[in-house]
């Protein structure tokens, strides 16, 4: 399961929930699709969405027979997820952030980095966080100049290194 959004809040009385977006793809919040939330006993809970719009860049949604707060208020907090099998296929260089995070970062000359652990994305590109052997952070920005070969498979992402980039 990944996910996709986190239910901020309630909005109005009649089963709308407020979700911060964590994801790309706007359409996974579609009217008839299924996103999941985790139940108070750990099941995975399938919703249907039934409704769907933008507001102060929140994302409102409503699911089929969910229709007051008092249906919709347990889900407070939780995180709304899809099944690996829903996840689209991505262009070229384009890649999920599970697929990114763990991977061992190594330079064009074979020196070991360290292992991405967390991305930002604070706008143009993303920031890989990579944890150093001797436990500082390095950032490394997903961009062309910098970021040389991704092996997703093998769990290896290969950097050039720039003047400057880990001081």
């Amino acid at each position: 399961m990944f996910n996709i959004g986190k239910i901020v809040n309630t909005h109005g009385i009649k089963g709308e929930v407020k979700v911060k977006r964590i994801t790309d793809f706007e359409e996974r919040f579609s009217i008839g699709e299924t996103v999941y939330v985790r139940d108070e006993k750990g099941n995975d809970m399938p919703l249907i969405i039934d409704g769907h719009r933008v507001h102060k860049q929140f994302d409102l949604l409503r699911f089929k027979e969910m229709d007051t707060i008092n249906d919709v208020e347990k889900f407070k907090g939780s995180y709304l997820k899809v099944k690996e099998e829903q996840l689209k296929s991505l262009a070229e260089n384009e890649y999920y952030y599970h697929e990114i995070i763990g991977c061992e970062v190594k330079t064009t000359t074979g020196e070991k980095l360290g292992i991405i652990e967390s991305i930002l994305s604070p706008g143009a590109n993303d920031v890989w966080v990579v944890k150093q052997a001797n436990g500082k952070e390095a950032l490394i920005p997903y961009i062309a100049d910098v970021v040389k070969q991704v092996n997703v498979d093998d769990k290896v992402v290969i950097i050039e290194l720039m003047e400057g980039l880990l001081d």
